[in-house]
């Protein structure tokens, strides 16, 4: 199958859970699942000159994911994040701060790169930093066809209103969760109804595609043309939710950049994020099969 290539920039890291650590980053996971279902991922982010670096390199290309864009820092060290679990598994984050993607660099091999590619997909936290930021910035203002997917992500302490605020006036798709819909709208509109405050937010910063998770209640989108799309949650035991909106994600853009229906598109995005979320970590290994036959 001739796949086109997506680009994920941003943070890759080791997440440290009371089990052991495990590769993750929102942008590495979405990269990691996207390779699952055979598409060809690139990686723009950078580690350290450390161990810790050296062994995420490995886990990456044993992975297939292309790290031709994945720079070195000297400097500062590869980034961890210490995960807490709660009791239903859902985690909260210890996120250290300066690391190496920190400090990525705007190139001429990653601006061809995102000129080539069909799509290029980010989120909030890697772009904390002024030079990280200011890589991003330059490189979503790049003269390309390449669909921008922007993943909210919010971590706090780590954004604020003006970033946001570029970031979605940027993006094409947009994924969010209920509690990101309820911040960002609050700052614009007074509506209760989560709905009608996704039309009015991908209205007002001209998204094409803006998709909500829900948690355990599903799922929704508005469409290019303000048609409404929602599916259910799966009803699953949970080992932890790390990384399933990033698997969500993932599912959804696999099967909107083979043409089909956004509601297939939705469904197939709740089915990944839940499947993830029935195992241990962000980058299980899944398959097209695992997903479709999750009940």
């Amino acid at each position: 199958m001739n796949l086109p290539k997506i680009i994920c920039f941003g943070e890759v890291l080791w997440d440290l859970l009371p089990s052991g650590k495990v590769a993750g980053g929102a942008p590495m996971n979405v990269a990691f699942h996207l390779n699952n279902f055979g598409y060809p991922t690139s990686l723009i982010s950078r580690i350290g000159h450390d161990p810790n670096g050296w062994e995420l390199m490995k886990f990456l290309k044993e992975k297939g994911i292309d790290t031709d864009l994945v720079q070195t820092d000297n400097f500062y060290p590869t980034s961890t994040v210490k995960v807490i679990l709660g009791a239903l598994g859902s985690p909260s984050y210890e996120i250290v701060q300066p690391v190496a993607w920190d400090y990525i660099n705007v190139s001429l091999s990653n601006t061809k790169a995102v000129e080539a590619a069909k799509a290029i997909v980010y989120g909030s936290l890697a772009a904390r930093t002024e030079r990280t930021r200011d890589t991003l910035l330059n490189l979503l203002s790049t003269e390309t066809e390449a669909v921008k997917v922007f993943d909210v992500n919010i971590r706090t302490p780590f954004y604020t209103r003006d970033l946001l605020e570029k970031l979605l006036a940027k993006a094409d798709i947009v994924k969010m969760n209920e509690e990101e819909l309820a911040l960002i709208s609050g700052w614009y509109f007074g509506d209760k109804d989560p709905f009608d405050l996704a039309l009015k937010i991908k209205e007002h910063f001209n998204i094409n595609i803006l998709m909500i998770t829900q948690g355990g209640k599903g799922a929704f989108l508005v469409g290019p043309a303000n048609e409404i799309k929602s599916v259910r949650a799966r009803q699953i035991k949970v080992a932890d939710t790390i990384g399933s909106g990033d698997s969500f994600l993932a599912g959804f853009l696999y099967q909107y950049f083979l043409g089909e229906p956004l509601i297939v598109c939705l469904e197939f995005a709740s089915r990944t994020g839940a499947l993830v979320a029935t195992m241990r970590g962000a980058t299980p290994k899944i398959d097209e099969d695992m997903v479709v036959s999750l009940r």
